[in-house]
């Protein structure tokens, strides 16, 4: 059985019905919502019969021929199992190009819904022209590139190494072109291809504040993918443990964790409001990690909602070209996968901006026992030689309290590990170190 109940996000289908394509603009239309198939309406999970693969194709066609405007970017379809029996989720996002209707039958109440409750209606007319006048009109497919000598080797390599067909169609069906009769490159072009001006920076400081600056860096002024993937690595290689020996245990733990930080870094470019050209940033500082993105939470979306993974992608040109790179798992997962390691105080919202802060793991170490390296030596050998490969400079003083034995011990020991060349001091007593071969 599923942990939600059937309301206004939620909707359980048996099987696939003629009336799929209303159930999905119904949530377009709406505050967004899953529609999961192989479930009944008490949410019990019967289970899909039959080819899964054709089933998942079949819906990916409803939506994308049968549903206008185009829904690119703002739906997700993934097959998911619990007690052997497999079932289907689609995820659905708000659109932001209301009112979505059945294509061929225009923008009237006939073909165009909204979600009450647990069930849907049709569109109210006043909707219908409320909703449209005040669909957007900067989205990023309509504001033209900055340049238009724009080259996307970087774009297409990314897409061959997922095993993509790159023809000559390939721009214009991820939506790079404007939509005003010019076939000009858009601002989602310009953040895709090789050679553009988008400057985004990771900063380090010296402290717990923006005042000593020791590092920066702009990964930028290349295709958006590149510097994701740029950011990620530079922000696993920060990614250092904090150990703390308390023999015979070694306590370690990583500053943050990496797995909720690639969620938020993805997050904070794929939604930034790229249109006011604000880019956004990555700040480490001495106690926490810090990423901030321009603009604020979507219209309609409360706080509560946003942390609950429902929200719609402002880019969703941009949200398909990530998801199509497996740099997005799963469409509105990004925030639950944050607040499994931290909770939602985290979250910092602002008229124009929001900021996730990671504070540092320091308190949150993990105990692992101290391996035996050597079955032919003594466990104090062991550990002598444990020690000195996590700590190259400890001092045989330190060495004989973690241990808890006098120093003539300690000294005895090393000698005998010098002695069988497992251990050697390079440098002088004072400032060497101990290399365990």
């Amino acid at each position: 059985m599923l942990d939600v109940i059937e309301d206004t996000r939620n909707e359980f289908k048996i099987k696939l019905t003629d009336k799929f394509e209303q159930e999905v603009i119904a949530f377009l239309n709406t505050a967004g919502g899953n529609i999961f198939i192989g479930v009944n309406d008490k949410g019990n999970i019967i289970g899909i019969n039959g080819d899964i693969d054709l089933l998942q194709r079949k819906i990916k066609d409803k939506i994308k021929d049968n549903i206008m405007p185009s829904t690119l970017g703002l739906y997700d379809v993934v097959v998911l199992e619990k007690n052997n029996k497999k079932y289907i989720k689609i995820v659905i996002a708000r659109g932001n190009e209301r009112p979505y209707y059945l294509k061929g039958m225009g923008m009237t109440p006939d073909s165009c819904f909204i979600r009450v409750g647990s069930s849907i209606q049709n569109m109210p007319s006043e909707m219908i022209n409320n909703e449209f006048s005040k669909r957007t009109k900067n989205s990023l497919k309509n504001i033209e590139a900055p340049k238009q000598d724009l080259k996307f080797s970087q774009l297409k390599i990314y897409y061959e190494e997922k095993g993509f067909n790159i023809n000559n169609n390939f721009l214009r069906q991820l939506g790079l072109y404007t939509d005003n009769g010019k076939y000009n490159y858009n601002y989602n072009a310009y953040l895709l291809a090789d050679n553009n001006d988008i400057s985004i920076r990771f900063g380090k400081y010296d402290g717990n504040n923006a005042v000593n600056l020791i590092e920066n860096e702009d990964f930028g002024n290349c295709s958006v993918i590149k510097a994701t993937k740029n950011i990620l690595n530079k922000l696993e290689i920060e990614n250092r443990n904090f150990t703390k020996i308390e023999y015979p245990e070694r306590k370690e733990v990583k500053m943050y964790d990496y797995i909720a930080v690639r969620e938020a870094v993805v997050n904070a470019i794929v939604h930034n409001d790229w249109s006011n050209e604000y880019s956004p940033k990555f700040e480490l500082f001495n106690d926490k990690l810090v990423i901030s993105s321009n603009g604020g939470i979507q219209e309609n979306v409360t706080k509560e909602e946003f942390l609950e993974g429902f929200s719609l992608p402002k880019n969703k040109e941009l949200m398909k070209v990530f998801n199509d790179l497996d740099l997005v798992e799963q469409m509105g997962t990004g925030i639950i996968r944050i607040l499994e390691s931290y909770d939602k105080s985290s979250f910092e919202f602002f008229p124009n901006f929001i900021r996730v802060t990671f504070p540092f793991n320091k308190n949150k170490f993990k105990s692992n026992k101290i391996k035996l390296k050597h079955n032919k030596f003594t466990e104090i050998q062991n550990a002598i030689i444990n020690l000195m490969k996590d700590s190259p400079s400890i001092t045989q003083a330190t060495l004989a309290r973690l241990l808890d034995v006098n120093i003539r011990t300690i000294q005895r020991n090393i000698k005998i590990l010098i002695d069988k060349g497992v251990i050697r001091r390079i440098g002088t007593t004072k400032r060497g170190e101990w290399i365990v071969q």
